[in-house]
């Protein structure tokens, strides 16, 4: 378990409270083929785990949706070492018994992105990842597990509907979305669960439950800043019980990466062009995503 590099993916509030907690803290700045990452990695200990911790947005939340560097950021912790990342992203719920404030621990999604880079692998020849389960269950099972003893309610599964944004749902969209069949809508998860899939690294997902989508209408007698205080008192809620799970599945001795798991063999039925034509600098610049 020492030797374990465990990815975190999440924004800022949840980086300043690891950080806290963590020993041994260096910040690592990694170049990748796909650019810089979103910022320097945060590199630390907390108990028997060595952590990689990626602030998604940059600094200051700067980067809105379309213009984090997801490629970079995923190409980054892999070349780091990282073979297992917990994710988590604020969401808005399109169900009512997904309360403001609730986690999800992710099962599905719908990727309804459209303008950002989703595979490593143009100019390097056909690749075609498995993603009908999107999600490491093994590495899901043990967010689940982790949670049993907590006082915060964890729904068990949920499909993320991933939207381009960075405008919101109008609601004849959100509606449609809970006809879909989706759980909850966002901006974040994808590609960043593709990526990681194609860099052969076992990913979850934690949703933040941050209000109900448009489907549902706010309360007409609240003002706006009331509604927005709410919404950002339930983001602040949501992280701080995102931030209970994730000490909690890392303080336990569930081994959180294994080598033996599908997620870290996902390429090698994956390329379909033959080797003799894949240029042998393609191979180099792409090396950390074959480990």
């Amino acid at each position: 378990m020492a030797s374990e590099l465990v990815g975190i993916i999440g924004g800022t509030g949840l980086g300043d409270a690891l950080a806290a907690q963590l020993t041994g803290v260096q910040m690592r700045q990694v170049d990748t083929p796909f650019g810089a990452p979103s910022g320097p990695i945060m590199l630390g200990t907390l108990g028997k785990r060595r952590i990689a911790f990626l602030n998604r947005h940059g600094e200051g939340h700067k980067l809105s949706p379309s213009e984090v560097p997801f490629a970079a950021n995923i190409f980054a912790l892999k070349k780091l070492g990282v073979h297992a990342v917990i994710a988590s992203g604020a969401v808005g719920s399109l169900q009512a018994k997904i309360a403001p404030g609730d986690l999800v621990v992710v099962d599905q999604f719908i990727d309804k992105t459209s303008k950002r880079t989703n595979t490593f692998f143009t100019g390097f020849g056909a690749v075609h990842c498995e993603m009908a389960e999107p999600i490491c269950g093994r590495l899901r099972e043990a967010l689940i597990h982790a949670g049993i003893p907590l006082d915060v309610t964890t729904h068990l599964n949920g499909t993320y509907v991933c939207m381009e944004g960075p405008q919101f749902s109008t609601r004849a969209e959100s509606l449609m979305h809970r006809k879909w069949g989706g759980d909850l809508i966002g901006m974040t998860a994808m590609p960043e669960a593709k990526l990681a899939r194609e860099a052969q690294m076992c990913y979850a997902l934690v949703a933040l439950a941050s209000d109900y989508d448009a489907w549902r209408e706010h309360d007409a007698s609240k003002a706006r800043q009331t509604l927005l205080a709410e919404i950002l008192g339930n983001v602040r809620k949501a992280t701080d019980n995102c931030l209970a799970l994730i000490r909690s599945v890392l303080a336990g001795d569930t081994p959180l990466v294994d080598e033996r798991c599908a997620c870290r063999k996902s390429l090698e039925l994956a390329v379909w062009t033959a080797p003799t034509h894949i240029g042998p600098a393609e191979k180099a610049r792409l090396a950390p995503l074959f480990e």
